[in-house]
């Protein structure tokens, strides 16, 4: 199982990433071995998390979200991002 999280770093800025353990992965951001532009950019603040079924999904959902606008990505309450979720599963299996 995978997930999808949106951060919010010490700078105001926001990074979206994917991982198969939150906690974990936040630990590495918080210790500055995660992503390598979150280092220096702490401390961080867990804006929302979702859970994907796999990897491929997570990984479809991840870019999606970093495609939106910072105000789009604010703006993703759990009922957004869910129908954003079904909209990316609806395109990926039409095909």
């Amino acid at each position: 199982m995978y997930w999808v999280y949106l951060l919010r770093c010490g700078d105001d800025s926001l990074y979206c990433g994917i991982t198969n353990d939150v906690p974990a992965r936040l630990a590495a951001h918080t210790a500055g071995k995660g992503a390598r532009y979150t280092r220096g950019r702490g401390p961080f603040r867990l804006v929302f998390k979702r859970r994907c079924v796999d990897k491929g999904t997570a990984l479809r959902l991840e870019y999606a979200i970093k495609q939106l606008g910072r105000p789009e990505k604010l703006a993703l309450t759990p009922s957004r991002l869910t129908k954003l979720a079904r909209a990316i599963a609806a395109t990926y299996h039409a095909t």
